[in-house]
């Protein structure tokens, strides 16, 4: 798998976004993506009670732990990088979760347009 180059959505380096719990599709803390990751794991989101509602609501339960996939299970305040059209979709149900820009790959701009994530933003 060769990993796209680690740039943010201002296309500077990619910050991390969180290493407890180890996040992003190689689960080495930063939102990096390649062509293999379909889902496009690349939106640096902070968990909120809501949005985990939402997602299982949608069938992507994300606070229950997996530990046949070393998942620990996500609570509110949480990190985490989260598939773009995932956030999208939480976007337009108007249970979009705040984004860390800095920590979000470049890649998420071919999904999400940056006006939208910038409404969003965390420091």
């Amino acid at each position: 798998m060769k990993i796209a180059k680690s740039i943010n959505v201002f296309g500077k380096k990619l910050e991390p976004c969180c290493d407890n719990p180890k996040t992003g599709f190689f689960r080495n803390g930063f939102c990096d993506t390649c062509a293999e990751d379909f889902g496009f794991h690349t939106v640096c989101i902070m968990v909120t009670k809501d949005f985990l509602k939402f997602s299982k609501r949608m069938g992507n339960d994300l606070s229950t732990p997996n530990p046949a996939y070393d998942f620990p299970g996500l609570k509110p305040g949480d990190k985490w990088c989260l598939c773009a059209a995932r956030w999208k979709e939480a976007l337009s149900h108007n249970m979009a979760p705040p984004v860390y820009l800095e920590s979000t790959h470049i890649e998420t701009l071919k999904i999400i347009d940056l006006m939208e994530l910038q409404q969003f933003v965390m420091n």
